[in-house]
Order: C-alpha cells, then structure tokens, then sequence
C-alpha cells in the first residue's frame, strides 16, 4: 500500500525557512521519529604517561625496524632483496655519512613501517581486550 503525501515545498527568504500555512495533511503508513544526535561533550584525549602499554609498543616497534635496516637485517636503499629474499650490496647513488650506507630514505622508509607494525599491534591488541 502506497502512502498518500501532499506536501509543499517550504520557501525560503533570509536564513529562516517559512512554511506554508495552507499545507495539506500528511498521511504515513507508520510515524518517523526524527534522528537525534547525541552530544555529551567535546571530543576528549588522553595523554598517558610515557610508560604506557601504547607508547611501549610503538617505541618497541619503531626501535626494532630502525635496528632492522641499520644493521642489514631489512632491505634498504643500499641493499635490495633477491627472489631468494636474500640481501645483496648495491650503489643507489646517495650520499651518507653513515658506515653502513644507511641513508635518510631509510630512516624515513623503517621508522614509517615500523608505526605501521606498532599500530598493528597496538589495535589488535586493543581488539582482544588485552590493552
């Protein structure tokens, strides 16, 4: 069964809608609430000391990827992977002072999926209720 509505459009002149006063009646099959939106307050953050669970973890993990591709444990700009997932020694041009040749897209490139290993953790945890 389709529901007969008759409705007008509202009019608008300035920043307050002005309603017909002639509009007919609305007749619905079930009432529509409106949606209301609740809002208890502003957003709020937390800053935990620096020994929380969290900070931990990120730390840990950035830590252990930057370790990683310092000491040749993770590809880097001077060292590419084989299909055997093996390291081999290359020139890629860029200059370091670094003994290792361990450049600043390195650092970038490590620190980065380190984050991306650290907030893995982070919301898995916080998923199984552990964190």
């Amino acid at each position: 069964m389709a529901a007969n509505v008759m409705t007008t459009l509202p009019q608008f002149n300035g920043l307050r809608p002005k309603f017909p006063t002639t509009a007919a009646p609305v007749q619905t099959m079930a009432a529509v609430k409106p949606i209301r939106h609740r809002r208890n307050g502003g957003l709020v953050t937390r800053c935990d000391f620096i020994g929380s669970p969290t900070n931990l973890i990120m730390v840990t993990s950035t830590t252990l990827m930057l370790f990683a591709g310092r000491f040749g444990l993770a590809p880097s700009a001077n060292k590419k992977s084989t299909a055997g997932l093996k390291l081999e020694v290359r020139d890629s041009g860029l200059q370091t002072g670094d003994p290792a040749g361990f450049t600043l897209a390195d650092t970038l490139a490590c620190g980065s999926v380190g984050h991306i290993i650290g907030v893995g953790v982070v919301l898995g945890l916080k998923n199984t209720g552990v964190l």
